[in-house]
């Protein structure tokens, strides 16, 4: 398994394992998201603290993330960044809708305000 899940009460986080997310581990990603959401998680924290590089299909599993929080009516967060996967959100822009934070502690604060 190239990620660990923790679930609680209030929210799911998902940490990353691999260096890479890239298209070898997307789209096990995607499924396990839409798995998580179908079970009624609606806040989701995505933690690529060991993840030194992400790709096209990388972004699209954050932003699948996204998209099923936001249709869940929960918040997703992504935290832990290296600089060049944060370079990478940057350049896409994505930094303008995504709730991105340093650290899971952070984050789980963040979920608390939404839940």
């Amino acid at each position: 398994m190239s990620f660990q899940i923790d679930k609680t009460d209030k929210y799911t986080i998902i940490k990353l394992l691999a260096e890479k997310l890239d298209s070898n581990l997307a789209p096990s990603l995607k499924s396990e998201l839409v798995v998580i959401s179908t079970d009624g998680a609606k806040n989701i924290i995505i933690d690529l603290a060991n993840t030194r590089y992400c790709d096209s299909s990388g972004l699209s599993a954050i932003l699948v993330a996204n998209r099923l929080c936001k249709n869940n009516q929960g918040a997703f967060v992504l935290t832990g960044l290296q600089e060049s996967v944060k370079k990478l959100i940057s350049i896409s822009q994505l930094d303008t809708i995504l709730n991105i934070t340093t650290t899971v502690e952070e984050a789980k604060d963040m979920l608390s305000v939404h839940a």
